[in-house]
């Protein structure tokens, strides 16, 4: 196992035991949503707005790699609501029957951009370029768990550079870290979403969009069992209504049809 790979799994094995404990202290009267590291910042905005239409109602948020959280549901960890960056992370989760498969709704459509340090003078015109010499390090998400990670191995084995490129693999634990490790100037590129990218435009910018082998699609669903089940069927209507997708607009989110 790589260095790279340890420090990804011990990475996930401390989130998960960080949501975990997290969720596990939730109050009785809070509505608990998992929700992809992605969404962090614009879910954040959809909470507030919708804690104001809804005063009873308290959102306790938790943030992860999808895999990480789809997998904290399966264990037992306390969620309403779930919200995954692909659609496998939500098919892995209706597969153990731990979603309400008929509240399932795809709420949200997003891009895979490569990014570069704002100081960078790369600028490639196609993927074939990070396998130049120049290029040491690429970070992009775990494709084991993360969403992105998938993306992005699906892009690089169209363009014939997925074995040159995954050589040089520096592996994130959620799209956030690879947006940090970038921001951060320890690697020379990195694979996000562009929404991501939007949160930093001081410290990355976009060097490329990135065609994928499928949409990139968030889908929602009511978790089975939930203690809350018509405040979290309310949060995702919220979701899924105008002023929800107003919200979700604002922080770069296209509608997903």
């Amino acid at each position: 196992m790589t260095l790279s790979r340890r420090l990804v799994k011990h990475a996930l094995f401390i989130a998960s035991a960080i949501s975990v404990a997290v969720s596990a202290n939730a109050r009785a009267d809070e509505l608990v949503v998992s929700a992809a590291a992605s969404l962090t910042n614009a879910f954040k905005a959809v909470s507030e707005v919708f804690e104001q239409q809804h005063p009873g109602t308290k959102v306790l948020l938790n943030f992860g790699a999808s895999d990480v959280l789809m997998q904290q549901i399966v264990k037992g960890a306390p969620a309403d609501v779930f919200a995954s960056a692909d659609q496998k992370a939500m098919d892995k989760a209706a597969a153990e029957k731990v979603i309400v498969p008929a509240t399932r709704k795809d709420f949200a459509a997003n891009s895979l951009v490569l990014i570069v340090p704002t100081d960078s003078h790369f600028a490639p015109a196609s993927l074939n370029e990070l396998t130049s010499a120049n290029v040491k390090r690429v970070a992009y998400g775990d494709p084991a768990s993360v969403p992105v990670g998938r993306y992005t191995q699906g892009a690089l084995q169209a363009a014939g550079v997925w074995d040159a490129v995954s050589a040089k693999a520096v592996l994130a634990s959620n799209v956030r870290q690879s947006l940090d490790y970038v921001s951060r100037g320890e690697v020379d590129a990195g694979f996000v979403f562009s929404t991501d990218a939007a949160v930093m435009p001081d410290k990355v910018k976009v060097a490329m969009n990135v065609p994928t082998q499928t949409p990139i699609t968030y889908p929602i669903a009511q978790v089975e069992g939930s203690r809350h089940a018509a405040d979290a069927q309310a949060f995702i209507n919220f979701v899924l209504s105008p002023a929800g997708q107003a919200v979700l607009a604002k922080y770069g989110f296209k509608p997903a049809h």
